[in-house]
């Protein structure tokens, strides 16, 4: 593999853990903001998941393939699959069924997943190929 499209596969992991993190300060930080500030409370973040989604889960498919070709380790897409999974419950069906906790729970849960995936992804893609 050149060392350019080791950087590409390296950069894209690092965003979508930057992704992931945004995510969980998104999840963290907008109840406490919102319960101090009562006046925006009408502007909640209902299509925000949703919208996230467009983002994360091209950058991570992509992210986690490119590291796949790599290390051939499934770990990283039986992390990654789950987190992804975890992320769409969350942004789209949890809230509608369940409500806002419901779908908060599911949304950290899976960006910690597939940061975990992500790191993972980016650990044994470092290492030096296994000789076939």
């Amino acid at each position: 593999m050149n060392d350019s499209s080791a950087k590409s596969r390296g950069i894209l992991d690092i965003a979508a853990i930057g992704l992931s993190g945004l995510c969980l300060v998104h999840c963290l930080a907008l109840p406490i903001f919102v319960a101090g500030l009562p006046f925006l409370a009408g502007l909640g973040d209902e299509h925000f998941h949703a919208e996230m989604l467009w983002i994360v889960l091209p950058v991570s498919t992509i992210a986690l393939a490119l590291g796949y070709r790599r290390h051939r380790s499934l770990l990283v897409w039986q992390t990654g699959i789950p987190g992804m999974l975890l992320l769409v419950l969350g942004g789209t069906v949890a809230h509608s069924l369940y409500g806002l906790t419901a779908d908060r729970s599911l949304t950290l849960l899976g960006a910690l997943v597939l940061a975990a995936a992500h790191y993972i992804n980016t650990r044994l893609a470092s290492c030096p190929p296994a000789s076939a």
